[in-house]
């Protein structure tokens, strides 16, 4: 069996003194999440009126456990320094990663607790939530 290298994560970063979006091009893997994690970290702490993050994710390729994980940790330092974190142009891929992990509402929701965007493309609402329905809740897969 031979492993394809990931593709290289590439950070096209656009800002204002209030917003920050942030392309995203490539795999947010283990070999590369945590350019991504640096990238932000260095924006929130270098931006003091900074209100707004947009993750742009369209050209998103393979996220892996550690490019969720990171994902999850940038929610967290975002909303310690009260900054609204976007995921926005989510591919299919990535919103149903989201949802089989149970993480699309806690990433997506805004501080009102409605979600902040539609599916992903090729997803529709209806299907995201079967597939929450249809996830195991017990540890043994009974609910």
């Amino acid at each position: 069996m031979t492993m394809m290298p990931s593709a290289r994560l590439r950070l096209t970063t656009v800002d204002t003194e209030a917003t920050v979006r942030i392309e995203l091009r490539g795999d947010l893997d283990y070999d590369n999440a945590d350019r991504l994690l640096a990238a932000v970290t260095g924006q929130l702490a270098g931006r003091p009126r900074l209100e707004h993050l947009h993750l742009h994710c369209a050209g998103l390729g393979t996220v892996d456990s550690m490019g969720l994980s990171v994902l999850l940790m940038i929610h967290r330092r975002t909303g310690e320094a009260g900054v609204r974190l976007h995921l926005d142009d989510r591919t299919a891929r990535l919103d149903r990663l989201l949802t089989i992990t149970g993480t699309l509402e806690h990433l997506t929701a805004s501080p009102n607790g409605a979600a902040s965007s539609p599916a992903g493309a090729g997803e529709s609402p209806k299907n995201s939530a079967e597939a929450r329905a249809a996830r195991p809740t017990g540890p043994d897969g009974t609910t």
